[in-house]
Parts: C-alpha cells; sequence; structure tokens
C-alpha cells in the first residue's frame, strides 16, 4: 500500500492541532500530528503501544508523570497503557506509530 501524504486527508483535532492518516495494514498504523506552538496532546492512556518520532519542532511530553523535552530527530516509546500527553513548545510534527492499528482513528 503507498500513500501519499499530500493526498491524506487532514483532520483537525482543535484549533492547535491536526492529523493525517498516512498508513494502516495489519496490526500497525503511522499517523502524523501537526501541532502549532501551545497545542496540546491531553493526557491519555490506550492499549496500543506506541513509538513517537520529532519531524519538526520542540515538545514536552510526560510519561507516567516523567517530563522529557525533545526535538527534531528525537524519539520516545510508550509502553501499553502508559500515561502520556505532550505540549508543543515550538510548532512541529510528530509521527506517531502505533501496534495494533487505533480503529477509533478510522472511524
Amino acid at each position: 500500500m503507498v500513500v501519499y501524504g499530500k493526498e491524506a486527508p487532514l483532520q483537525t483535532l482543535d484549533e492547535k492541532s491536526r492529523r493525517k492518516i498516512l498508513s494502516h495494514a495489519g496490526s500497525l498504523m503511522m499517523v502524523e500530528v501537526q501541532f502549532d506552538k501551545g497545542g496540546e496532546g491531553t493526557a491519555h492512556r490506550h492499549v496500543h503501544e506506541q513509538i513517537t518520532y520529532v519531524a519538526e519542532g520542540q515538545f514536552r511530553f510526560t510519561i507516567e508523570g516523567e517530563e522529557f523535552t525533545v526535538q527534531k530527530g528525537d524519539s520516545l516509546y510508550f509502553p501499553s497503557n502508559a500515561l502520556h500527553g505532550c505540549v508543543c513548545l515550538e510548532s512541529g510534527k510528530v509521527i506517531d506509530i502505533f501496534n495494533p492499528q487505533r480503529e477509533d482513528f478510522l472511524k
């Protein structure tokens, strides 16, 4: 399967964040999330394992109460059911990979 990023639908999450589903099949999903400065990924947990790659910008992530400031080129791993969230410190985008797929994103 090939998904051309410029053709992937852009879903508005709120006034400071947007999401594109870049690819999904089998048990994997890859998603791009774009944030304006000050945008937040509200703290949440899910059964999916997640890896996040910072493609642009700077973010402060919290994972189970521990804070990490990351920027372009950095990555994070979130175990299943770990409480996590982020604040965008400098406008940018992250690439999230989930296992299994986030079926809730497909609805």
